[in-house]
């Protein structure tokens, strides 16, 4: 596979799952009625059906990582370093961060908003910072430990559990931030927010990892 369509792979990916994040928390917010407990349900299930699918269709390709905290903990995690996804990480993390961006303005443009927006949702304190490195911690390890063929599914099930369970939704994706900051909707993130919100991320990526160490070998890193 030449890295070039991984990285094609990579960006259009993430542009999907942004898509849905953020398209679906617009839709959700528009027919709740002003309930956010129902639009926070409706944004979950669509983020969890489409991680799903994004991952079972690009997994073989680029790996599906969607996520720079990913890449970079699967090119580190081993003993010695996997040196090819090291070199590939520059380019596929620029693709991420890419897709995230096309994929808040593609949103915008099905439901006739602005493209080019800014988001006003403060996201900030520590609560929000600590449930952002548990939940990247979680979805690391998750990635680390799951039996082949299961990635995909356990992946989905978690990030849609996040959702509920840690205090700041479950971003767990700097490329997710970035698409986010970008948006002035439901799923929005101020962009003050968005740097303790990525230091928060590496934080629980290193975290995850070193709790797949400690359980013993991760698994080959696919998620299929």
């Amino acid at each position: 596979m030449t890295l070039a369509r991984k990285a094609f792979a990579e960006f259009v990916g993430t542009a999907g799952l942004l898509c849905a994040v953020i398209g679906s928390g617009i839709m959700a917010q528009r027919l709740s009625g002003g309930n956010t407990a129902i639009a926070l349900l409706a944004n979950t299930l669509a983020t969890v059906w489409a991680l799903f699918v994004l991952i079972e269709v690009f997994g073989p390709i680029s790996g599906a990582h969607f996520n720079p905290v990913v890449t970079i903990v699967l090119a580190l995690r081993g003993a010695p370093v996997n040196r090819q996804l090291m070199r590939e990480a520059p380019l596929l993390i620029a693709a991420q961060l890419a897709g995230a961006v096309a994929g808040a303005w593609l949103a915008h443009a099905m439901f006739d908003m602005n493209l080019l927006q800014t988001s006003t949702k403060l996201r900030d304190g520590t609560g929000q910072w600590l449930a952002e490195a548990v939940a990247t911690a979680g979805l690391i390890l998750v990635i680390l430990r799951a039996p082949a063929g299961k990635g995909s599914a356990l992946v989905a099930c978690y990030i849609g559990a996040a959702y509920w369970f840690t205090a700041s939704t479950s971003f767990a994706n700097p490329a997710a931030v970035l698409g986010r900051m970008l948006s002035d909707s439901f799923a929005g993130i101020a962009p003050a927010s968005a740097p303790g919100f990525v230091a928060a991320q590496f934080v629980g990526g290193a975290a995850g990892m070193a709790l797949a160490r400690i359980l013993q070998q991760p698994n080959s890193g696919t998620l299929r």
